[in-house]
């Protein structure tokens, strides 16, 4: 071998600076307290934080149709938007009268900066902005809007508009909470001061709404006049009065008749109580309810309302929620009366903690079993040693974590506790050597110093070497894009900073350490006689020494393993092994989302909900749910993204789901959301339903598991595509919980004007508009001043509901011409009947309908069900006989005729593996010349690589055996195994080339040294997976710990024989110089 001969002497300064310095000691103790440090001081989540810039652009203009709303408002404003550097996806929504934007900025992009750039694009552009419409509402949305904490309080005794003053008081002690972000009340009934109309008595005074509606708003009037001075003094005077209780109201004349005034009160009846019902939340404790503290005999359905708490960015969620939680505790019994209970229905805060502290004592039982591994390799006291500098390591990248902004989630605890297995090779390097050296009959007597300096500097280059192979298989995985980037970027970018600790630990603490407790060694005598083999060393010799001398034997083994490769392939093929971005999450919680048909009343919507609960209470592992009808239940990441938060109306329901925690339950969340499926569907077609099952996502959320998008030139033929895509979901196994963005028809009254008659009649459309609008949905017309409310109480002029359920109620209505004549609306108006549009969806400029659905069932990943919907597709052809263009992952460049493309998990889960596989292209690449530059050989560094995919022979049949998905994190375990193997195959073959220059022949060398060198592979495959195997029942990273383990395994066992064939055979004929 060209070896590097270079002496390092920085690095031998450095050993030798502290390896009998008194700063070492404090060194380790400060380091391991600034570790302690960044545990405690490093704010706590469950999940890592992905920054995606988001905001939403409402823009309104009231009475257009949705076509006009898409072509006036919606298409010159996405093309603006398209035009702001960073943006990724502009999706739109067209209804009528309203425009919405949903601008997503690149993963990465800075939020602040973002949100200027989308300022200055759309307030540069205010000249474009048509007249009727209004101006941008911009809301940003965030991870950190998400609520960590939510609060249902519930009552017997008390209605929703009780408990709604209620939690309005409570929501005004938690808002001065430090840390305390957003807060949000949702369901109860809002007080109301209601001035209910009566068109008779409307009638007999000659009045008509419009008119009301103009003398009682401007009645409900105070303002600051000025001032006068008089006598050297200044004195304010401020004119009229507000309302500011129910008699002011009632007081105010609103005419006068026969000479008399006539009062508000004469003509309509004043109410102040609730406002109409426009949404009900409902709480019903489940069978486990006594987990969380609920009686046993809570069962039914109680008013409710949700307080939600989110926390400010950057801030420990952990700390936020006991604060919170301790202040409500403190307002018990006072400001939250003894029949008013209060449910924690969602607690991130302590799931977060729970999580932390169950991998930080995963973190050290696989610390100490790694050391335990030690000691029963190389004695207690070289474990001592490992136990000192593996604590070191981790203290130092904890504080990497905490100065660089991570919070501690289960991502970057997990890195630390996969990276474990690989750091603790440096120690073992330098540990090893040194025993071996104290062991030496040759350095009897010597100076425990020197002998550790020698030690060390003599494994240096190769520890080195070991160290960036390690650093260069894993650091590009760092380099993922979209959503999964930042999700899993804590791994790379945490084991990388481990490493790296590591390498300066053995040179600065492990050496000190060793000196330390090692010293009583030497009186022990070599207790390791080298020249004496074990029957595991000669058995290879057996093994080794044909494979070598006897080529037919050599190409039987060689065969053999490119066929157990292929066979652990085929695994994937045949389905025995399948593949998934991240398998299924194990969480305490799960939704339903309801969709009734367009038109359904909010009494309906409730009826249905209440019947799917029912069922839910039937489910053991459930403590609670609550059922948000007419309104959005608290989002989590997931709704975030899928703009749950923007569900309202009569035909929407929402219910949260609770569950026992996952210790106190067997089954897994996905398995009850499973089994709860079927029913909840079948009670949902009894009533023309929609509903789907949203369980948390285990990674970063999509729009669903699958997305078919239509693109087209006609909305008309991308809803016949569409309906025949649906049926195709809705008939293919496995495809669950189908769905597609067209709203049901809903019909529509459209009362036309006569124009011709009102105009005669001196009527503006404008005073016909406004009275049918104070009819049907009423009019604010100002509040009710009273400081003590903790909530604005609206003024509303509105018909009673008995008035304005009919066409011919409306029409019997009258409105008053300028002559003073009373004029009914049947003489101005005629009804047509129509069906309200399905609302206009596009992205990215190009008008698209979504079809979507869920996987579950024997194969739940979306790839299969893809494979499975893609043969049906085919048979698909378009009105000139040509097949359906298909696309997987960009959208079509043009839309003259219809194309579908494939969305939702299937991109991310494409996006993922094409970054990973160019990673892994990656590594290759750079451990390729990084050996290169070591051997100074272009064929040895293709030996030291050629067993990197041998790990796939133990990979993937392990993951059959465990029943486990081939996720991404498997594909970041065989990635990283990589490094290892590679390590492995170095250390090999850097022993074979010094037997060579030391005169031992070819076929003895490569014999020799899979024999000698065995034993630090071994520890290092063993540390592999005794630090892996606590992270092996968890539901996410199972697949990593699957790869490591497994691959580990297989990849040192079969190292050992085919890395020194194929060097062997590339070797031949070749001589190496002394």
């Amino acid at each position: 071998m060209k070896a590097h001969s270079t002496n390092l002497r920085v690095f031998d300064t450095i050993i030798r600076t502290f390896v009998d310095s008194k700063l070492t000691p404090l060194l380790v103790m400060a380091t391991l307290l600034l570790g302690l440090f960044a545990i405690w001081a490093t704010p706590r989540e469950e999940e890592p934080q992905i920054i995606v810039p988001m905001m939403d652009v409402f823009v309104d203009m009231p009475g257009a149709s949705i076509r006009e709303v898409e072509q006036r408002i919606t298409i010159p404003m996405e093309k603006k938007l398209m035009e702001i550097p960073g943006v990724e996806y502009v999706y739109s929504t067209s209804m009528p009268g309203r425009s919405l934007a949903i601008v997503r900025f690149y993963v990465g992009e800075d939020e602040e900066d973002s949100l200027v750039k989308l300022y200055n694009k759309l307030y540069s552009n205010f000249d474009l902005i048509p007249q009727g419409a209004t101006q941008p509402l911009i809301k940003p949305r965030s991870i950190d809007d998400v609520p960590i904490l939510t609060l249902t309080l519930w009552s017997r005794q008390l209605g929703h508009a009780e408990l709604r003053r209620l939690v309005a008081a409570l929501d005004e002690q938690i808002k001065d909470i430090r840390d305390v972000s957003e807060t949000t009340i949702i369901g109860g009934h809002r007080r109301q001061l209601k001035i209910v109309l009566d068109p008779v008595k409307l009638a007999a005074y000659h009045m008509d709404p419009v008119r009301l509606l103009a003398i009682v708003g401007q009645a409900n009037r105070e303002l600051p006049a000025g001032s006068f001075a008089r006598n050297d003094a200044e004195f304010l005077v401020n004119v009229g009065q507000y309302f500011a209780s129910t008699e002011d109201v009632q007081d105010v004349v609103v005419g006068v008749h026969e000479g008399r005034p006539v009062y508000l009160q004469d003509v309509a009846r004043i109410e102040d109580g609730p406002e109409e019902p426009v949404n009900y939340v409902f709480f019903s404790p489940g069978p486990a309810g006594s987990a969380k503290g609920i009686r046993a005999n809570s069962g039914g359905q109680f008013p409710a309302v949700t307080l939600t708490v989110a926390k400010r960015k950057g801030t420990n969620a952990v700390e936020i929620a006991e604060r919170v939680l301790d202040k409500v505790q403190a307002l018990q019994g006072t400001l939250i009366p003894a029949e008013v209970h209060v449910t924690v229905t969602r607690h991130y805060g302590e799931t977060a903690q729970e999580k932390s502290n169950e991998l930080l004592e995963h973190l050290l039982i696989a610390v100490v079993s790694v050391t335990l591994l030690i000691a029963l390799f190389l004695g207690w006291r070289a474990a001592a040693v490992v136990l000192i500098a593996v604590p070191v390591t981790l203290a130092f990248t904890l504080l990497v974590y905490y100065l660089y902004g991570y919070t501690l989630n289960r991502v970057t605890l997990f890195a630390l506790i996969f990276s474990i297995g690989i750091l603790v090779d440096d120690p073992i390097v330098d540990v090893e050597n040194i025993v071996r050296h104290f062991r030496l009959p040759r350095n009897q007597g010597r100076s425990l110093v020197d002998i550790t300096v020698e030690a060390v500097t003599e494994v240096q280059s190769p520890l080195i070497l070991a160290t960036l192979t390690v650093i260069f298989a894993i650091l590009p995985m760092a380099f993922v894009r979209g959503l999964m980037g930042p999700y899993m970027r804590p791994i790379p970018i945490g084991a990388s900073t481990a490493m790296l600790f590591s390498m300066a630990v053995a040179f600065v603490i492990t050496p000190w350490a060793a000196a330390k407790l090692l010293q009583r060694e030497r009186e022990q005598g070599p207790l390791i006689h080298h020249d004496q083999e074990s029957w595991t060393t000669r058995v290879y010799r057996r093994m080794m020494t044909p494979l070598i001398h006897k080529p037919h034997i050599r190409w039987l083994f060689l065969v053999g393993v490119v066929l157990l490769l292929l066979g652990a392939v085929s695994l994937v093929v045949l389905k025995a092994v399948r593949v998934k971005m991240l398998p299924f999450d194990n969480k305490s919680e799960f939704q339903i989302i309801i969709d009734m048909p367009e038109g359904t009343t909010l009494e309906r919507t409730a009826q249905v909900s209440a019947e799917i609960g029912a069922y839910l209470a039937t489910v053991p592992e459930v403590t609670d749910y609550e059922r948000y009808v007419g309104i959005a239940a608290p989002y989590n990441f997931n709704g975030l993204v899928r703009h749950y938060f923007l569900r309202a109306g009569p035909n929407v329901a929402d219910i949260q789901v609770n569950l026992l925690p996952k210790h106190l339950r067997e089954a897994q969340s996905h398995e009850i959301a499973k089994r709860v499926r079927p029913m909840v569907q079948e009670i949902a077609q009894r009533y023309g339903a929609r509903v789907k099952v949203a369980e948390v996502p285990p990674g970063p959320p999509v729009l669903q598991t699958l997305v078919a998008e239509i693109y087209g030139p006609s909305y008309d033929q991308q809803i016949d595509l569409a309906t025949h895509i649906r049926t195709l979901f809705e008939t293919t196994p496995g495809v669950v919980d189908v769905d597609w963005y067209v709203e049901a028809p809903q019909p529509k009254y459209q009362f036309v004007i006569d124009r011709a008659k009102a105009g005669l009649s001196g009527v503006t459309d404008a005073h016909i508009v406004e009275t049918m609008t104070v009819a049907l949905q009423g009019r604010q017309v100002g509040l009710l001043h009273v400081p003590t409310a903790k909530e604005d109480i609206p003024v509303v002029l509105k018909l009673p509901r008995a008035k304005r359920s009919s066409i011919e109620d409306l029409l019997a209505l009258r409105v008053l011409s300028p002559e003073g004549q009373l004029i009914p609306l049947a003489e101005l108006i005629h009804v047509q009947t129509t069906q309200e549009a399905p609302y206009v969806y596009r992205k990215n400029l190009k008008r698209v309908v979504y079809v979507t659905g869920d996987v579950a069932g024997e194969e739940e990943s979306p790839v299969y069900a893809i494979l499975k919907l893609n043969k049906q597709l085919d048979r698909i052809t378009l009105p000139d006989g040509s097949p359906l263009p298909r696309y997987a992952t960009q959208q079509p460049f043009l839309t003259e005729t219809l194309s579908m493309k494939w969305d939702g998990e299937w991109q991310i889960t494409y996006e993922v593996f094409r970054d990973l596989g160019l990673a892994f292209a990656a590594v290759l690449v750079l451990i390729y010349i990084l050996v290169v530059a070591w051997f100074q050989s272009f064929k040895t560094p293709l030996v030291i690589l050629a067993p990197v995919p041998l790990s796939l022979i133990g990979i993937l049949p392990a993951h059959g055996l465990a029943g486990a998905f081939f996720t991404a994190t498997s594909m970041i375990g065989f990635i990283a195994g990589a490094g290892i193997v590679v390590r492995n195959s170095i250390i090999l073959i850097d022993f074979v080339e010094l037997r060579r220059r030391e005169g031992m022949p070819l076929a003895e060398a490569v014999i020799d040294a899979g024999a000698i060198r065995f034993r630090p592979m071994l520890l290092t495959a063993s540390a592999v997976v005794v630090g892996s195997a606590v992270i092996l029942f968890d539901p996410i990273f199972q697949g990593l710990a699957i790869s490591l383990m497994a691959g580990e395994v297989a990849a040192t066992l079969l190292t050992r024989m085919a890395v020194p064939v194929l060097y062997y055979l590339s070797e031949r004929g070749r001589d190496i110089q002394r």
